[in-house]
């Protein structure tokens, strides 16, 4: 079927419109196709064919649309006198020339139609041969022969009264119509002649008596005889017929259609096994689809592609069609649904009709896994992703690539749905089966407002996919998203990190260079040679207790959301090793926390005693990884002559400490963590990309413990009651230089 095929008026009366039997495509119009234009070249693409010799029209075109005579012919740009031609059935639905002069078969279904065919071209059935144009016996054709000046029909001139039945033309009136006053009402359809006087559906069922509120059953039934009687007794409709009399809104010609017989669940061929019950949903005639349903149409029956007449009704947005077919007992279909359909169309109120329903799963997936959720999101509708939040939509359900709805607000560049759906806690770094997270989608495809929200909500710039891309790499050099995502690359932290000061007009802390990795100043013998590495071969998320990097740990230490299990040593941590990268799991496994750096939102602010300190702006499980202790590598002898030893931290807890880290003119956030006898943060030794021991990242995890820094000289102003480093006790810890606990996040 050629797409948003129109039916056209054609020159001639109403009546002579009606007449026609609407098996070809002679009357139909498609819009302008370029191709199809630049082929034509602004002249006619008719040909005429006269007794086996054939002719093409050079005449210039005035209207840039398309006709055919059927589905089986190229379509055509005509000239004015060719498309009146197309208009009266001159053009032959078998080889899509014209038959205007010479010799060919001419059909007359009735007296004022004439279609005209080659005897070669008429369609076979069975062993029987038909008009192409409107089914008729191909025997009851005439073999006729107009000279080549003479192109007008054989048909005389259209009828213009019939019989006399009052106020009704005895011919198929288009504007014919029955209305009923509920969605369910019937009406009584009198018998004719030659038919009983009520319609027996497919399954052997009398269909209900139908009561209609217009015109009275006695008016209803001359009309429907006096068509009856006008009609030639042998003439008896293609089942086609009535599909396309569904499609066109014909209720009259329908109704004698069901009358006379024609199966209500016959299913189209050519147009994926679609029934009429499926055409009338398509173009929202209700009155149709309630003729068709009381003589039988299967209200759930698929065409090729799994849809049904509902799924129809609801992609179109025929509302008043949805609500009676849901009435009349429509179902839906498991995979692609109703729901699907409309919220991929934004169809609001019918959406919002069938959540309103009960009946409806609001997050049952498709073949593709995605939820109506995703269709409204991929096809940027506000209103309804807000709807479908407001009712419970599940918007962490992935699809079979493993993408979250965020992914897909990333991909249609919907900076307002990507913010919704952040708001209500979508998780801005899931990744899908191929490692992209949100981030990577939004700067693949250049989406500078969705990268801008990402980087403001904590995206990770340096994550990456399993190709080895981060965000920047997956986005071409010279686009806004790729500039965007390099200067947040420059600030080198995965997390911004929000400074305040409501104390003093000192702005931020510049005595330092931030850095989110250790640095070294001097040369340091660290072992980074990939061979040394013991790696697992995991092939899915080192869950596994055969994880050899698990094993190392004495296990994994690490839950599903990357917090520390609660029977994890405190007191005594354990050396954590985290998968590298000669393992041969994703990148996303369970067993790599540290490595991904920063993801709790922290902000740096001024206190009023103790100058600088950190908070959390969220709420942090115990457990959480927060942050690393991030300095400048120094080792023991160069810790042991520098004057400020202040942000100094052993990498080992023996007496023979051999290296350290100081973060004093290099560090991160974590300098600013301030000192409590009772803190909430605890450090642990953890290995990522090397397993030199000597070098072991500081990582700290959430908890009420402290850590240990070297200290010569240090007098605790934590203020708490259990304080064991005052001035009196460090007094009488000097001589042994205890270190001192110094560490600890203020929880907002």
């Amino acid at each position: 079927m050629v797409p948003s095929q129109i039916n056209k008026g054609v020159s001639g009366s109403s009546v002579e419109e009606a007449q026609e039997l609407p098996l070809c495509s002679c009357r139909m119009e498609t819009p302008k196709s370029r191709e199809i234009l630049i082929l034509a070249d602004r002249k006619c693409m008719a040909t005429e064919s006269i007794d086996g010799q054939l002719t093409r029209c050079q005449s210039a075109v005035l209207k840039h649309e398309m006709m055919r005579p059927s589905n089986s012919v190229q379509l055509l740009v005509l000239c004015e006198d060719h498309r009146n031609g197309m208009v009266k059935h001159q053009c032959c639905p078998g080889c899509g020339f014209f038959c205007r002069a010479g010799t060919f078969m001419e059909c007359q279904p009735d007296v004022s139609i004439s279609h005209r065919f080659h005897r070669a071209c008429a369609s076979m059935l069975k062993g029987q041969s038909f008009c192409p144009h409107c089914g008729e016996e191909a025997s009851k054709a005439k073999e006729v022969t107009i000279a080549k000046a003479d192109t007008t029909s054989t048909v005389p001139a259209a009828l213009t009264q019939g019989p006399a039945t009052p106020g009704v033309s005895g011919r198929a009136d288009s504007s014919f119509s029955v209305r009923s006053s509920h969605g369910l009402d019937t009406c009584a359809i009198p018998g004719s002649s030659r038919n009983p006087a009520t319609l027996q559906t497919s399954m052997g069922r009398a269909a209900s008596p139908i009561v209609l509120p217009g015109p009275p059953r006695e008016t209803l039934e001359s009309i429907l005889m006096a068509l009856d009687t006008e009609k030639p007794k042998k003439l008896r409709f293609h089942p086609k017929q009535l599909y396309l009399s569904a499609k066109q809104g014909e209720l009259k010609r329908v109704l004698l259609m069901l009358v006379d017989g024609i199966d209500p669940n016959f299913k189209m061929e050519s147009q994926n096994k679609r029934t009429p019950l499926h055409a009338a949903a398509e173009g929202g005639h209700k009155d149709i689809c309630h003729m068709l349903v009381q003589a039988g149409a299967n209200l759930d029956m698929c065409d090729e592609d799994q849809r049904t007449p509902l799924m129809e009704a609801c992609e179109n947005n025929h509302m008043e069609t949805v609500l009676y077919l849901l009435r009349a007992g429509a179902s839906d279909v498991e995979g692609f649904t109703c729901l699907h359909l409309a919220a991929k169309s934004g169809h609001y109120s019918i959406v919002e009709h069938l959540l309103s329903t009960g009946l409806i799963n609001i997050n049952c997936q498709d073949d593709g896994g995605w939820t109506a959720m995703i269709w409204a999101t991929e096809y940027k509708h506000v209103d309804q992703v807000k709807l479908l939040l407001c009712k419970g939509a599940d918007i962490s359900i992935r699809d079979k690539e493993e993408n979250i709805c965020l992914h897909w607000a990333a991909f249609s560049g919907s900076v307002e749905i990507a913010e919704l759906l952040l708001n209500a806690h979508c998780d801005l770094q899931a990744v899908n089966i191929h490692g992209d997270s949100p981030l990577h989608i939004a700067a693949r495809e250049n989406r500078l407002d969705c990268v801008t929200l990402f980087l403001s909500r904590g995206a990770d710039v340096l994550l990456k996919n399993r190709e080895g891309e981060t965000p920047p790499d997956c986005c071409s050099h010279n686009s806004k998203a790729w500039a965007a995502l390099q200067t947040n690359r420059r600030e080198r932290e995965r997390v911004p990190i929000p400074c305040v000061n409501s104390v003093d007009s000192e702005p931020y802390p510049d005595n330092y260079k931030y850095i989110p990795e250790n640095c070294v100043t001097s040369p340091m013998n660290i072992d980074r040679n990939i061979t040394h590495l013991q790696y697992c071969v995991c092939k899915e998320d080192c869950s596994a207790s055969i994880c050899m990097c698990g094993q190392l740990s004495l296990r994994c230490w690490y839950d599903k959301s990357g917090c520390l299990l609660p029977e994890f040593c405190r007191e005594e941590p354990p050396l954590i090793f985290e998968c590298n990268h000669a393992c041969s799991c994703w990148r996303t496994c369970k067993n790599r926390v540290v490595q991904n750096g920063l993801r709790t939102r922290l902000q740096l602010f001024r206190t009023s005693k103790k100058g600088w300190g950190v908070r959390a702006l969220q709420d942090i499980p115990k457990g959480t990884f927060i942050c690393e202790y991030v300095g400048e590598i120094i080792s023991e002898a160069e810790a042991e002559m520098r004057q400020n030893d202040a942000y100094l931290f052993s990498l080992d807890d023996k007496p023979q400490d051999l290296y350290c880290i100081d973060a004093r003119f290099y560090g991160n956030i974590s300098r600013f963590l301030n000192h409590m006898c009772e803190p909430n943060l605890f450090a642990c030794r953890v290995f990522t990309t090397h397993q030199d021991l000597r070098f072991p990242h500081i990582a700290f995890f959430a908890n009420r413990q402290f850590s240990v820094v070297k200290s010569k000289l240090f007098n605790c102003e934590c203020g708490s009651s259990k304080c064991k480093y005052s001035s009196a006790a460090m007094a009488s810890l000097q001589a042994d230089k205890v270190t001192a606990p110094l560490f600890h996040l203020v929880l907002t």
